[in-house]
């Protein structure tokens, strides 16, 4: 997975009907030009913020690429613009041109990370003409579609988007490892540039709270439109009937918060898999014996029943008892993980890596065990050489499970994994087939509540990290992206 955004920063804040006004400042370059995406539903600009010589306008020579064929670096990021301006204008439906002012700069980054950019609505309104609920925020796209008038501010975008100039291309910013510009999905080890902005321009469109997940405090006392859909699972109430002390309660914890949405709620059983599952069991097992929600692999077989199951074995290849299996299995590790299911670290290096390793030793499954708190997330990666099914627990119940490991005697069976999938219920969804929102017990800036859980199956666009298995599609029956900007509006 790679990280999907950061955040924008405060978008400008806009009341209609002579309502007080508050703004908070976004830099904003002046417009050298603007190209149009043509679409059948929705006109979307491109309106180019960046300087003479930089970004979209830099002249650094470029062969064209999987169906992009501009031949500056600058011109092929504007087409990828474009393209994805495109796969949103022919699915939204509007009368008023959005404007996304774009540009590309140098953001934080290093050797091994790197911020990708980030999205988000310009300004945000309410008590605009025919606002649907009154005294309600509304990102400045979807209020302007809803008014049947442009009520952004004159000169300003709907929409403000900052990529990174640098990545991959200097030898500290992920070098190699740069956007990919072609309109494919033939990306390689690169990010593609068209999926991170199909994300980023889904947040400006409305795909976000504005009020604080951190503090659950309104701005300025009024909720966001997000709020009327965000249900709080232990309260059973919405945000916006919650205190800012149960909203931010909710935030930070593990499957608080589901969206509760008709359009979205209708989509989940045409998009969504049945949830995975690990079980183990054996005489062995002790209290870690039972059934652990698991995150799925991008590479490799999806798991399926019947499940694969066999005993459950550790690598042991570090001096404190861990096993990473990033280098080829040592004789003795090979012979234990030989026709078993291979217990292995996060750590060091990719999970690609750990499962070729104990597949090429004779494995017929992995279990990762995270290597620091957390809740159950996904691994990403690319293999179609890995024909083992993979999961990865938490932290916690790898510890659970490798304590029934060192417990087991010669006279008990052992430790039996079996890796297959819950018919009764949908992955990332809670008991009422509702999908789960991002809530990680450990704060994330930018990524917490105004995503997608990580949880689903399949990946999801909305969810906080790009994974490699997606597609450049926002609408069922394999994206939920879209349900969710209808249910707010669009």
């Amino acid at each position: 997975m790679k990280p999907a955004d950061k955040p924008n920063g405060h978008p400008r804040l806009q009341q209609a009907a002579g309502a007080a006004v508050a703004t908070i400042a976004l830099a904003l370059a002046l417009a050298i030009g603007a190209v149009t995406s043509a679409h059948a539903a929705a006109n979307i600009v491109i309106v180019n913020l960046n300087d003479p010589g930089v970004g979209f306008n830099d002249p650094t020579p470029a062969t064209p690429v999987g169906g992009n064929p501009g031949t500056t670096l600058g011109q092929q990021r504007l087409v990828a613009f474009q393209n994805a301006a495109g796969l949103w204008g022919s699915t939204l439906s509007s009368n008023v041109t959005i404007r996304i002012g774009a540009s590309f700069v140098p953001l934080s980054c290093t050797a091994t990370s790197a911020v990708l950019g980030s999205a988000g609505a310009n300004e945000i309104w309410s008590d605009f003409p025919n606002a649907p609920r009154a005294n309600t925020w509304y990102p400045s796209a979807l209020a302007s579609k809803l008014a049947g008038e442009d009520v952004a501010t004159p000169g300003q975008p709907h929409i403000i988007a900052r990529f990174n100039s640098r990545l991959g291309l200097f030898s500290d910013c992920l070098p190699g490892s740069g956007f990919y510009l072609g309109l494919d999905r033939n990306f390689g080890d690169q990010i593609d540039l068209v999926t991170v902005l199909l994300h980023e321009f889904a947040h400006g469109l409305g795909f976000q709270t504005f009020t604080d997940d951190e503090t659950g405090q309104e701005i300025m006392d009024i909720p966001s439109i997000w709020d009327y859909y965000l249900l709080n699972n232990q309260t059973k109430r919405t945000w916006v009937e919650s205190t800012a002390a149960e909203r931010a309660h909710s935030a930070v914890t593990w499957r608080g918060l589901s969206w509760n949405g008709p359009r979205v709620t209708a989509a989940v059983p045409q998009v969504l898999a049945p949830m995975s599952n690990l079980a183990v069991s054996g005489s062995a097992a002790g209290q870690a014996a039972g059934n652990y929600e698991v995150g799925d692999a991008s590479f490799g077989p999806p798991l399926a029943n019947p499940p694969v199951s066999g005993q459950l074995m550790p690598v042991v290849d570090q001096g404190d008892g861990n096993g990473l299996a990033c280098t080829p299995l040592s004789a003795l590790n090979a012979l234990a993980v030989r026709g078993n299911i291979a217990l292995v670290d996060r750590g060091s290096c990719d999970f690609v890596t750990k499962a070729k390793n104990v597949q090429t030793a004779g494995a017929i499954g992995m279990v990762v065990a995270d290597n620091q708190p957390g809740d159950v997330t996904g691994m990403s990666g690319n293999d179609p050489t890995i024909a083992i099914p993979s999961v990865r627990i938490t932290q916690a119940n790898g510890v659970s499970i490798k304590a029934s490991l060192q417990r087991r005697s010669r006279t008990q069976s052992g430790v039996v994994a079996s890796l297959g999938i819950n018919q009764n219920r949908l992955a990332g969804t809670d008991a009422q087939g509702r999908i789960l929102m991002y809530t990680p017990t450990i704060y994330s800036p930018g990524s917490t509540v105004s995503h997608y859980t990580t949880e689903t199956k399949p990946n999801q666009l909305m969810e906080p990290s790009i994974n490699d298995d997606l597609t450049h599609d926002v609408t069922p029956p394999r994206d939920l992206t879209y349900p969710l900007l209808q249910d707010i509006g669009w």
